[in-house]
């Protein structure tokens, strides 16, 4: 990483973490080209279709102490 990036990282990590999650975000976006045609749509109904899911208590969530943990056994 070069010394500006190094500089910026310094930077962005001192903001609050709403700050550093639109930075984050905007970041990732970067990276790809424009969505293919209809992502959007199709995106915005699972999103809905999820959050019917959950406030009908349909499915069951789980901490994110938990997730975090099966993700990363046998990492360390």
């Amino acid at each position: 990483m070069g010394e500006t990036a190094e500089e910026l990282l310094k930077k962005a990590l001192s903001l609050d973490e709403g700050d550093r999650a639109s930075i984050a975000g905007a970041l990732i976006e970067s990276l790809h080209g424009e969505p293919e045609p209809g992502v959007e749509a199709v995106w915005e109904a699972e999103i809905k279709r999820r959050v019917m899911e959950l406030d009908a208590h349909a499915v069951k969530t789980v901490p994110w102490s938990e997730v975090r943990e099966r993700l990363f056994r046998g990492f360390e």
